[in-house]
């Protein structure tokens, strides 16, 4: 651990050897205002599950924030606090400075207390990314900011967002008679993008509640590192999406089977891949068709064979062409 670390107050918390080592408290808990089947409130109640309960969580507008904020309850155990749209990283930011502060002035215990910011894709892949990359270089402040990819603005309405994957039927592209595809942007690499641009930043990781104990430990690393780190969850939504709410853990794992969202993370400027995903990397494991996956949803309803097949080929291109699957796009140019 770098001297820069070890100046910060930081929780020591050792990933969970298994299931059954799992603590059994709770600080994200009944009463909140989710739809049926949502991934995300798995995810804040993992998050806060692995922190502990010397944990602050800051939570930007978007769906986690409405669904779990009504008139005088929340299900939040531990403190609290809405912040605006785009500002989980500034939030995150202020906090853990202003407690730094209150214990070097003597106004407060001098213990470690976890900071958490979380943000949806809206807030976070879109709006947010300038104080989330800002965050990142700030290496003397221990937090963790965790996005919630549900790949749209579903607390709105469902609209298209930077983490809306091709072709999807959302409010703002909802395909028509003259054009099928209305969404036509790939979707945005918000995890490979912040671990190659920030050296300094010392995790940066990838993850999926359907994996709850990978997830989990994957935030314990991150909170107990040192310094600013970032963690993006994908997050399957029933409503957004157009399936049954029973099938959100099972289409979790196609996304990751088909290779769609690789599980990884970057550990002081070191790639490692995780589960599944290390198996297809590894060429243990043969990925599953993109069709699987798509096929479950509503939103890709609208979807031609050709449609699929092109799907596949930038699923593949992401896994046969990029010089890291999942995480670096570029590549030689020809001939070099």
């Amino acid at each position: 651990m770098t001297a820069q670390a070890n100046a910060l107050e930081i929780q020591k918390l050792d990933a969970f050897k298994g299931v059954k080592k799992v603590t059994i408290e709770e600080y994200f808990t009944s009463g909140h205002r989710t739809c049926q089947g949502c991934e995300s409130a798995l995810v804040m109640k993992l998050m806060v599950k692995a922190s502990g309960p010397r944990t602050i969580v800051l939570g930007s507008t978007g769906c986690m924030y409405v669904a779990n904020t009504t008139y005088y309850t929340t299900p939040w155990v531990v403190p609290w606090m809405h912040t605006q749209l785009g500002s989980s990283g500034s939030a995150a930011l202020g906090t853990a400075a202003g407690l730094k502060v209150l214990m070097r002035k003597g106004k407060m215990k001098k213990e470690p207390i976890n900071v958490i910011a979380f943000c949806g894709d809206g807030g976070g892949v879109d709006m947010g990314l300038s104080a989330i990359s800002a965050t990142l270089m700030h290496p003397q402040y221990n937090l963790l900011i965790l996005c919630y990819d549900n790949e749209s603005y579903a607390n709105t309405d469902i609209q298209v967002s930077g983490a809306s994957p091709w072709g999807a039927n959302t409010t703002f592209s909802p395909p028509g008679k003259k054009y099928r595809i209305m969404h036509t942007r790939w979707k945005k690499n918000v995890a490979g993008m912040l671990a190659a641009g920030h050296p300094g930043c010392r995790y940066v990781a990838t993850v999926c509640a359907s994996y709850a104990l990978d997830m989990m430990n994957k935030v314990r690393k991150a909170l107990s590192i040192g310094g600013p780190t970032f963690i993006h969850s994908f997050d399957p939504c029933p409503k957004g999406w157009d399936y049954d709410p029973m099938y959100s853990h099972e289409l979790g794992e196609l996304a990751i089977e088909a290779g769609i969202f690789p599980l990884y993370e970057v550990e002081d400027m070191k790639l490692k891949f995780y589960g599944k995903t290390k198996k297809i990397v590894e060429g243990r494991l043969k990925r599953k068709p993109v069709r699987d996956y798509l096929l479950r949803q509503g939103r890709f309803a609208h979807f031609t064979d050709e449609d699929t097949d092109y799907f596949q080929k930038k699923t593949d291109e992401m896994w046969e062409k990029w010089i890291l699957p999942g995480v670096i796009p570029l590549r030689p140019e020809d001939g070099a």
